[in-house]
């Protein structure tokens, strides 16, 4: 007997369940604590009891979308509480009425978008609005520095990060921007020139690249990123793009990327940036325009890594955290190093690892608790938390998570080929991609395979903005999702006409 979707889903959660009540039992059995049967089931029963209310109002509204999301959703967010429950009880407890706040805003976005198109009309007001809420961590009563970098709103009964929201107002613009002007921006359809038209051009900007190159002694990295950008360009010119519909994208686009540049949240800015490059490739099929992008991304990275002190920061402890004279912040990638050779293919088990400093080693006079401070690996429950996970559960343990968050990913992707619009092509894709790439910017960054850049692992890591904020994403691509599958539903032949 086949399954319907919304049942393959309800089974879905009970793997989510039983993980949540072995996780806590083996976190209670390493604290000793009395009780744990009781405790571990207790904890996954009102976890099962949340998603399950969350899965029957999915039933009613959503009946035909994606069953493989929000179990998916689920168990990366019910991992994430029973790390941070190994960590500390309160930050657990923190966590999970932000989950219940997160399915509440799930909700809510489902009842009040009955269809995501109606986001088109909007999408410069959304845009807008995104751009200032960046700007309102810079304002002196709510906002203010938070280790070199302006990130947060308070308001003194909340506080949050706007960028989280930020990102699905810029993905909500580029794809409705991108969906609306994809063949003016190729030129109307027209036919590059003839390839060997262009020739001569490149040759003479190459030409003009060498003799820049010797006359204002450049270094051989910028002489090669201006070639580049010499070819990409002239190939960009043989597609005949028009260049004033790309005025308004690229206004939207830059000011959004000023703007977290300015306020030094650089994992966002490479998400941003990211996202960018995959919705404008999947509009327009031009492999010419991504060049230029990532070439732009070199130049500016080279540029930033040169003027700005933080970047250069950034970068030297990317380059050799074990440096004498590595710049502050080097513990933090050196101590995440440290925890996942510690925790090998297997780890060490739930509540096994070495995270807070006792006795004699214990740092005095800390104004927050453990673990803000007292902490031998920093932010283990933010930045870090991957490291943490990796010396628990190994290196295998940890494989699987980042495989479920990419099994995540790949559902969206599929709910955009299902799509028959083009609005909601790219906004599963660009919302998909945010998704995979947060999670490639903090895994990279914990590995030492990019500059560590301060960004949370999605639905795993403590934060009360990522979670809101991910599950409005969820909620999103399940409405691309149902509308996608009823669609295709209709179009299967052998029903009644």
């Amino acid at each position: 007997m086949r399954l319907s979707a919304r049942n393959r889903e309800l089974f879905g959660l009970i793997p989510v369940a039983l993980m949540v009540t072995a996780g806590f039992t083996a976190v209670l059995i390493t604290q000793g604590e009395q009780d744990i049967e009781a405790s571990s089931l207790l904890y996954g029963a009102i976890f099962l009891g949340a998603c399950v209310l969350a899965h029957l109002f999915i039933r009613r509204r959503l009946p035909d979308a994606d069953p493989y999301m929000f179990p998916l959703a689920a168990l990366l967010s019910a991992f994430g509480l029973v790390m941070l429950y190994r960590m500390d009880e309160e930050l657990a407890r923190g966590q999970a009425i932000v989950f219940g706040i997160s399915l509440a805003f799930f909700c809510i976005t489902i009842i009040f978008l009955r269809d995501h198109r109606t986001l088109e009309r909007y999408r410069y007001v959304i845009a807008v609005g995104g751009i200032l809420l960046l700007l309102l961590p810079l304002a002196p009563v709510i906002g203010g520095q938070v280790n070199g970098a302006y990130l947060n709103i308070d308001l003194g009964f909340v506080q949050f990060q706007p960028a989280e929201f930020t990102k699905l107002a810029i993905i909500v613009f580029l794809a409705s921007y991108l969906n609306d002007t994809r063949e003016v921006l190729l030129g109307g359809g027209l036919a590059p020139p003839p390839l060997r038209r262009s020739l001569p051009f490149v040759a003479a900007c190459l030409v003009l690249v060498g003799l820049l190159r010797f006359v204002l002694e450049l270094e051989w990295w910028p002489s090669v990123l201006i070639a580049i950008f010499t070819a990409v360009l002239a190939a960009l010119i043989r597609e005949r793009p028009s260049l004033k519909h790309f005025g308004p994208l690229l206004l939207i686009w830059g000011l959004a990327m000023l703007m977290l540049i300015f306020i030094r949240d650089l994992g966002s800015s490479l998400m941003f940036f990211g996202a960018f490059l995959v919705i404008l490739y999947v509009a327009t099929a031009r492999l010419s325009f991504v060049a230029l992008g990532v070439t732009m991304f070199l130049g500016g990275a080279t540029v930033l890594a040169g003027t700005l002190t933080h970047v250069q920061d950034r970068v030297a402890i990317w380059l050799d955290p074990f440096a004498r004279d590595a710049p502050e912040g080097a513990g933090q990638i050196t101590q995440s190093l440290f925890a996942q050779a510690d925790g090998g293919l297997f780890g060490v088990g739930f509540g096994e690892s070495l995270l807070k400093l006792s006795g004699p080693f214990a740092t005095q006079g800390c104004e927050t608790p453990f673990p803000n401070c007292n902490s031998i690996l920093p932010a283990p429950h933010t930045d870090s938390i991957y490291a943490v996970i990796v010396n628990e559960v190994g290196l295998f343990g940890a494989a699987a998570v980042v495989f479920v968050a990419l099994l995540f990913a790949a559902r969206g992707f599929k709910a955009a080929m299902l799509a028959e619009d083009g609005f909601s092509k790219l906004l599963a894709v660009g919302l998909s991609s945010v998704f995979a790439l947060q999670v490639f910017v903090i895994v990279g960054g914990v590995i030492k395979l990019i500059p560590l850049t301060g960004v949370t692992l999605p639905l795993v890591s403590f934060g009360g903005s990522s979670l809101v904020a991910n599950f409005i994403l969820l909620a999103l691509l399940l409405i691309v999702s149902d509308h996608a599958r009823r669609d295709a539903a209709r179009r299967r032949p052998g029903g009644v006409v």
